[in-house]
This record gives structure tokens, C-alpha cells and sequence, in this order.
């Protein structure tokens, strides 16, 4: 299968919107990642996303759709938080978990009786939904493991092949995929953090709760209620580490297992701050320590250059969990399998 790369115009979507009808697959841009879309009442579409992405069946996809008069015939009910979420944050990096009516597809909630539903920023992600007349079933554009697309050429490392279309849009302006909010209980829960911060969603609410597994792996047998919480996600090939704690003591720590790792034969590079001297050590930028949104849109893309560059340990520097530095966190602390030194 040859794999087309589009800008996105009105004859790509309207080639995305056929394809999508037909049971193919397509890759969209969207504000937060690129996604693997495919029709969501489809099984046999939604189950060729697995295929693609060498992904586990039990792990929950996201719904998107391009308006909120698309969602009451995919869920049972809208719970008034969910909606003032909704009013507050849509169209936007924002997913709710919303119990699922049935024409919602097992393969689709992998079981659950819930579905993460999206109304994504992206004008460019809203236009294909609305051309393709159905709500599209989308996960990150990646082969499963790795870090997720935040470009088209991201996409087609991953999918060249594997797919008939990718629309490119330009790079993803969030760079870490939608937090995903449980709406279904008496007290909302950030199952997944992303754009949508949990100080953002107390404001509108008085009150939010954050999974306790945000910050670290599920236990044998538990359930994987959103995508990313169930296994080692957005890796390199290359050994990942987190350091955090007190910024000199990081700084001299992350110096020191650079120079044990170079001594020992390996390729390493630093993940770090502009503001952080690591002299002439090879450093991928996150950005700006006081700007944690620098680091959400670069995270993804510097974790495949240490592939593309060969290097085979990425050290990388802590971000103040504030903010969108949460979602930082659990992107870093996924690909690192939560190996992080508190220094």
C-alpha cells in the first residue's frame, strides 16, 4: 500500500471523508497529536486500527466528533459536569468518559460500558469528521510504544504502508494528547492529564480528582479506563531516565550519568533546559524551565530524535508537575517506565 501525504484542502478531505466511508484508515491532524482515524461504528475499521498500530485490543479508544449535536446518539446520558466541561473547553484538548450507548462498538470501549468522547481544536480535525458523516475512532498516529506524531512526517515513519492517507495540517500546537476526564462519578477524575490542567477544571467545577496511576503503572489485573494508562507508552529505543528534585543537585547528577554512560560505550543525550548548562554534552532542548508548555510541544519530537540520532540512553530533566507539567510528566515517566531518580 503506498501511503499519501496531503495538505489539508477541500479535495484531501474530501478523499479522507470516501476513505473513511469505505472502512480505511486516515491519518488526522488535530491541536494535541496526530491521530489514527477510522470509522467508529466500523468494528472491522476499528479493528484494522489495532492492526496498524500493533496495538492491544484492550486498550480504549477516543471518539471525536466534529460537533456537540453529533454526541447524544453515542451516549447514554451527559452528566451537568460533563456539560459544563463541555461549554468550558470545547471544542478543545479535552476527552470525557460518558457512559456509551450501544451502537458504540466493543472494540471500540474494549468492553467498558464508557467511551471517551472529543470535540477536538483543530478546524482541520472538525472539517474531515463533519466530510466523513461519522464519528471517528481515533488514537494516536503511532506505532504502539512509541512517541506519539506531533507532525505528518512523525506519522509516516510509523504508518508508511500501513495506511492509504495521512492529511498534514502542520505540527500539533499542544504536542501531548487530550486529558482525559472521568464524568461518570460524583467527583470528576483526570484519568489521563493533558492541555486541560486540573487547576483549569477546578475552576469550573470547585473540584477534581486525579487517578492515582497518572504518576505510575497499573497493577496486575487492574483495568485500563483510558488510553495511556495501561502500558510502557511513547518509548524510545533508547533507555529513557527521569532526574528530578532540586535543579543544581539535577544538573550535576544528570552531568555525572552522562559521563559514566559516554565511559561505558554508550550514546547518550540530555533531555534538558535552555537555562541548564551541560557544557559540551549533547543536549535536545525542552525548551524553557519556566515555560512548561515548551516542553509539552517538543517532549514527542525530541524523543524520536534520539532514535533518528542513534543515541541509546536519554537522560531527561524533571518538570514542575503545575500545569500542563503534569502532562509532562506522565508522557516522560511512561516512556522512562517510571524509572526516576529523586535527587
Amino acid at each position: 500500500m503506498k501511503t499519501e501525504v496531503l495538505p489539508v484542502t477541500e479535495d484531501s478531505i474530501r478523499l479522507a471523508g470516501e476513505l473513511i466511508r469505505r472502512g480505511e484508515l486516515v491519518g488526522m491532524p488535530t491541536e494535541t497529536v496526530y491521530g489514527l482515524g477510522a470509522d467508529a461504528l466500523n468494528p472491522q475499521a476499528v479493528l484494522n486500527i489495532f492492526k496498524a498500530k500493533g496495538r492491544p485490543a484492550d486498550n480504549p479508544l477516543i471518539v471525536h466528533v466534529s460537533c456537540v449535536e453529533e454526541i447524544p446518539p453515542l451516549v447514554r446520558e451527559i452528566p451537568g459536569a460533563a456539560r459544563r466541561l463541555m461549554d468550558a473547553f470545547w471544542p478543545g484538548p479535552m476527552t470525557l468518559i460518558l457512559p456509551k450507548a450501544d451502537c458504540i462498538p466493543n472494540e471500540v470501549s474494549a468492553g467498558l460500558d464508557t467511551v471517551g468522547i472529543r470535540l477536538p481544536g483543530s478546524e482541520a480535525a472538525r472539517r474531515f469528521i463533519k466530510e466523513a458523516g461519522r464519528p471517528i475512532a481515533a488514537p494516536s498516529g503511532n506505532r504502539s510504544g512509541r512517541p506519539s506524531p506531533t507532525t505528518a512526517a512523525h506519522m509516516l515513519e510509523d504508518m508508511d504502508g500501513r495506511i492509504p492517507l495521512i492529511l498534514d495540517g502542520g505540527p500539533c500546537a499542544v504536542g501531548v494528547e487530550s486529558s482525559v476526564i472521568d464524568a461518570t462519578g460524583e467527583t470528576p477524575v483526570i484519568l489521563r492529564p493533558g492541555g486541560i490542567t486540573p487547576e483549569m477544571v477546578k475552576n469550573v467545577l470547585g473540584g477534581v480528582a486525579v487517578d492515582e496511576h497518572v504518576m505510575s503503572p497499573l497493577r496486575e489485573g487492574e483495568t485500563a479506563r483510558s488510553p495511556g494508562m495501561k502500558y510502557r507508552h511513547y518509548a524510545p529505543k533508547a533507555k529513557t531516565v527521569i532526574y528530578e528534585g532540586d535543579a543544581e543537585h539535577v544538573i550535576e547528577a544528570i552531568r555525572k550519568r552522562y559521563d559514566e554512560a559516554e565511559a561505558a560505550g554508550e550514546k547518550p543525550a540530555i533531555l534538558g533546559f535552555d537555562e541548564h548548562d551541560f557544557g559540551s554534552r549533547v543536549q535536545i532542548s525542552l525548551g524553557s524551565a519556566t515555560h512548561p508548555e515548551d516542553a509539552a510541544a517538543r517532549l514527542f519530537a525530541a524523543l524520536r530524535e534520539i532514535d533518528e540520532r542513534g543515541l541509546t540512553l536519554a537522560i531527561c530533566e524533571a518538570v514542575s508537575m503545575d500545569g500542563i507539567g503534569l502532562a509532562v510528566m506522565n508522557r516522560m515517566g511512561r516512556a522512562a517506565g517510571f524509572d526516576i531518580e529523586d535527587v
